[in-house]
């Protein structure tokens, strides 16, 4: 019984041959940093967002909707957070491609900025929405600086 349990506890510290590397992912602490610091950046310019914060598979982390916002906003946010979370790119960078109507997921239009790590590696997207598209885009890259994330792809 006891080489058994040897033999197990071997096998489970080895790990497997071929394992997969290991990738950063948005933690929460890190999208609530995000989130927070975009409502403050807004409220400190008399401005009224909804944003969403999503990981790089385009599943939501954390939203804020601040009072005042329409609900049509919230779908807005989502909708950029999505489309910079699953292409690593802001909106307004998308917007400028000019894509066809008929694709869903891209939003044209300004105020989702993408969030990477240090590295260079895509850790989802941020979208906000209710103020002006230049604005939106503003606060959202004010959160992912504050969690010390960057909003493009560095270099």
């Amino acid at each position: 019984m006891k080489t058994i349990a040897i033999i197990a506890a071997g096998v489970a510290l080895a790990g497997p041959a071929a394992a997969q590397s290991l990738r950063p992912s948005l933690d929460y602490a890190s999208a609530a940093t995000i989130r927070d610091t975009c409502i403050a950046w807004a409220g400190e310019r008399d401005l009224k967002i909804t944003l969403f914060v999503m990981d790089a598979h385009g599943r939501p982390i954390t939203s804020a909707h601040m009072d005042g916002v329409s609900t049509a906003a919230g779908e807005i946010a989502r909708w950029k957070a999505e489309s910079s979370s699953k292409s690593g790119r802001a909106t307004a960078a998308l917007a400028a491609m000019k894509p066809p109507a008929n694709m869903p997921t891209v939003a044209a239009i300004g105020g989702g900025v993408p969030i990477y790590t240090t590295y260079g590696i895509l850790l989802g997207g941020v979208g906000a929405s209710g103020a002006k598209s230049e604005e939106d885009a503003a606060c959202g890259t004010a959160g992912v600086e504050a969690a010390g994330l960057s909003a493009s792809r560095p270099e």
